[in-house]
């Protein structure tokens, strides 16, 4: 059953999908209606749970769902990989390869990079310590307000002379 992201518990699991690179609004428009149709009837074994989801500035997907009366089962995870499957076939992008990061710079620039690469990135200056990055332990939607976090204080720091 969907509902509004807004309106999910802080305690909702959430999965974040980074397309390589930003949908157009009609390609984010397709996007919201293939969601919305598939958060209406994603199931657990039969069981409607509370689903949504949020197309931050067009490239970042969130993906949610309440568990605290049903966890979400391996069946019902896979459906939705396949529901995100088909939207990159048909917008020719990639959103389930984890391989990648977000990054955002503080002119607000979002960039989705393959990891591999990273130091070369950071010697080559386009990576610095205020650069923002999508936090990897995001597991909750109340940790999404830790979303992006300075390079600084992420797993990239060590990329960066002490």
């Amino acid at each position: 059953m969907y509902l509004p992201f807004e309106q999910m518990p802080e305690y909702s699991r959430v999965w974040v999908y980074q397309a390589d690179r930003k949908f157009s609004d009609s390609e984010a428009q397709l996007v919201r209606e293939r969601l919305s149709r598939f958060c209406e009837g994603w199931n657990t074994h039969g069981n409607h749970m509370p689903t949504s989801f949020d197309l931050v500035e067009n490239q970042i997907l969130l993906l949610a769902v309440d568990e605290s009366n049903l966890g979400a089962s391996g069946c019902s995870i896979d459906s939705s990989v396949r529901t995100l499957r088909e939207l990159e076939s048909l917008l020719e992008t990639n959103l389930t390869d984890q391989g990648k990061i977000s990054l955002k710079q503080p002119s607000g620039e979002l960039k989705v990079v393959p990891a591999l690469g990273v130091k070369a990135r950071v010697t080559a200056g386009e990576i610095n310590l205020d650069t923002a990055v999508i936090n990897p332990l995001i597991r909750t939607k109340a940790d999404l307000k830790n979303m992006w976090q300075p390079v600084r204080n992420s797993w990239l720091n060590r990329y960066f002379p002490n």
